[in-house]
């Protein structure tokens, strides 16, 4: 008789377990903490594609002086009155030794001071916009001043894209394209992994020359350094596609998942192609830099205009990205055998 009271609450302890284990919340309630959570997530949407461009602007931008002592002085007094924070001013002791840094990339733009007057050098090429704001800042310190004020765009972009809008909008078919390969080529090689990582590079290779031809030949966003800019992108790509496969390698579709939604929402409205990371509020810029759409954004820049001056940093980024994808990529090779079940997807 005890066994069987014994038996009957152990059932009826169990049946209450489950059932509790089973009772979903309310509807109200899952409707409630789906909205909240997708409203937290739009208004971090909002604030990383908008604010980049809302709070962006100069601050501390490189810029160089030639003059007298006095001129410099008195210069670099207006220039902070007309804009504030916005310049962080090197005195050079000569015009050549001015134009050599521009064109190295080590400083935006320059003044070159004759008493009361002004000749500013700037880099169209380096970011049209860094460029209009220092030409409206030596404006405003002309007529604060009374002297002669001239602009002399040492860099200039193509007549045929005066504003760099091809190269500018390289941000968004970056990422479509380091991301596209790993879902596609997946596909089509479920199991060899030797072809999967072939079509990868292969297409890396492919996409850096059609972006090249259509950037030279359709939009005559660059005159030269066609090979230069392919390999640039080639390597942008590249730098994108292999971590997400090395992801998607080690930890399944979930881990590619994150990698390609980093890159997107993340790396892309953070890359500042159009007009230079430091143009970005303090600090975003420097992390979009880090992530690989900024680096082969500032690399492909450098390539096109300035004969890869400046552009060291974003090569051994894209590098380094690259050598992590495939180190992933191998383990996952070795730890499991690939199948077709396992392939990515922009979702799950």
């Amino acid at each position: 008789m005890a066994d069987i009271n014994i038996d009957t609450s152990a059932t009826e302890v169990e049946s209450s377990v489950q059932g509790a284990a089973g009772r979903k919340p309310h509807p109200l309630i899952l409707l409630l903490g789906m909205s909240g959570g997708l409203g937290v997530i739009l208004v971090l949407l909002l604030m990383v594609f908008i604010l980049p461009a809302l709070k962006g602007g100069p601050h501390d931008l490189p810029v160089g002086i030639v003059g007298l002592p006095s001129d410099v002085t008195e210069f670099e007094q207006a220039l902070h009155g007309a804009a504030p924070g916005a310049y962080a001013p090197q005195r050079f002791e000569s015009e050549s030794e001015l134009r050599t840094a521009i064109f190295d990339r080590d400083i935006v733009g320059g003044f070159v001071l004759g008493g009361s007057d002004v000749h500013a050098l700037v880099a169209g090429a380096g970011s049209a916009t860094i460029s209009g704001a220092i030409s409206n800042a030596v404006e405003a310190v002309g007529q604060a001043t009374g002297g002669d004020v001239t602009v002399e765009d040492v860099v200039p972009l193509p007549e045929a894209d005066p504003t760099g809008i091809g190269i500018g909008g390289l941000a968004f078919p970056l990422v479509f394209g380091g991301i596209v390969p790993v879902v596609a080529f997946r596909k089509i090689f479920p199991r060899s992994m030797i072809w999967y990582l072939a079509g990868l590079i292969g297409f890396a290779m492919l996409g850096g020359i059609v972006v090249a031809s259509i950037l030279t030949f359709s939009f005559g966003s660059i005159e030269a350094a066609f090979w230069p800019v392919a390999a640039s992108m080639a390597m942008g790509i590249a730098a994108l596609a292999l971590p997400l496969a090395g992801l998607q390698s080690v930890f399944g579709a979930k881990g590619f998942t994150i990698g390609a939604m980093t890159m997107m929402f993340l790396g892309n409205p953070l890359a500042g192609i159009s007009t230079t990371s430091a143009w970005l509020p303090s600090g975003l810029g420097t992390v979009g830099q880090i992530l690989p759409p900024g680096a082969a954004g500032a690399l492909v820049r450098s390539a096109a205009y300035f004969h890869g001056a400046g552009g060291l940093t974003a090569a051994l980024t894209l590098v380094l990205w690259s050598v992590v994808g495939l180190v992933l990529f191998a383990v996952g090779a070795r730890r499991t055998p690939v199948v077709a079940s396992t392939a990515p997807s922009l979702v799950g």
